[in-house]
């Protein structure tokens, strides 16, 4: 008989290491898919792992081999805990569906690393799972992302733009009938740095950044990188924002609101390039919540932003993570080669059964 749905829990940890996304959610694939969140929580880092996961960078091969597999059972864990928290029968979960999270990503040198998707995991969590959804893409000579892009044609094509604020900007849209996707900037990487120099988490609301005066010279000069001149395809990392965002800044000296007021600045001209007026631009991720930033942005160019209820803004990502898994279940596409720059569309992910 075929099947109409599945229930599976989408699994997401970001680059702005606030924390593991979850959410389990009924996807509807006949007639037409379609998507419910029916519980979704956060588990914050505690701060030895934030310190694991920035260090990692500077990991050498057998480090990160190490860090692979106590993340995956740290990861096992976390995913346990959101089962039995929510009272979730194992009999009613297809899968988990897991983005892992990501050390390294270097696609122009055919490497990306999402650490946590070991076979263990399904073993811990006892349930069939479906990981690594990145490797194969830039196997085939994509960038391994964005890899939501699938799940915004599929479940917001009402939408003329589908831009995340995570740890980095970005968008999707439909393009001459294909659908185009590319990261922007970042985003959270950098913001929620300078906050915490300041003693907050994050910068609420955008306060610290209206709160803040802009150095020109800095934001001319964070304009002009060369990634912004780059055609999509087009993907950034952690490495980048280490390598050529925080030296850049350092060299300026300021306060930490003059950087947030900077960067803030720097993000909205970045984000207003992308649109055009009158368009309307579903708005997701922590990035939604920074009112400030959206004030800016709808300052520099008129379009309509829409923010949905605060479950599609915070665990869109990790329903969508949920959504590959149900279509490489299915087996049908769900790695899209216009978005990735991969020599085809492809069926990304591995599964793995928890009897093996």
């Amino acid at each position: 008989m075929e099947r109409k749905y599945y229930n599976v829990i989408g699994v997401m940890s970001g680059t702005s290491l606030d924390g593991i996304d979850f959410a389990y959610v009924k996807i509807a694939v006949k007639p037409q898919y379609n998507a419910q969140i029916i519980k979704a929580e956060t588990q914050p880092y505690h701060h030895f792992w934030v310190e694991k996961l920035q260090e990692a960078l500077q990991y050498t091969k057998n480090q990160l081999e190490e860090l692979n597999t106590s993340y995956t059972q740290y990861l096992g864990e976390a995913i346990n805990r959101f089962i039995e928290k929510n009272n979730i029968s194992r009999d009613h979960i297809d899968a988990v569906c897991s983005h892992g999270h990501t050390i390294l990503h270097q696609p122009d040198q055919g490497y990306t690393l999402q650490i946590g998707n070991l076979p263990e995991l399904a073993r811990i969590i006892q349930c069939k799972t479906v990981c690594d959804f990145r490797v194969q893409d830039v196997a085939l000579g994509g960038q391994g992302a964005p890899l939501v892009p699938i799940g915004d044609q599929l479940l917001f094509s009402a939408y003329d733009y589908c831009l995340n604020l995570g740890g980095f900007a970005n968008v999707s849209m439909q393009k001459e009938n294909i659908r185009i996707a590319y990261d922007i900037c970042a985003v959270n990487t950098v913001l929620n740095t300078y906050a915490q120099k300041l003693g907050k988490a994050y910068d609420a609301e955008g306060a610290f950044a209206k709160a803040g005066t802009i150095n020109t010279s800095l934001l001319e000069e964070l304009n002009a990188l060369p990634f912004y001149k780059k055609t999509y395809p087009k993907s950034l990392g952690v490495e980048w924002v280490q390598g050529i965002i925080f030296p850049l800044i350092h060299r300026y000296r300021l306060d930490p609101k003059d950087v947030l007021a900077t960067f803030t600045e720097h993000i909205a001209q970045q984000l207003a390039h992308q649109f055009d007026e009158k368009c309307s631009v579903l708005v997701t991720g922590g990035g939604a919540y920074n009112e400030f930033l959206m004030y800016r942005l709808q300052k520099l160019k008129d379009i309509k932003v829409v923010l949905p209820d605060d479950l599609l803004i915070e665990y869109k990502e990790a329903l969508i993570f949920g959504l590959l898994g149900v279509l490489k279940l299915e087996g049908v596409i769900n790695c899209l080669s216009s978005v990735t720059g991969a020599s085809k569309d492809h069926s990304s992910g591995v599964v793995i059964d928890y009897t093996y």
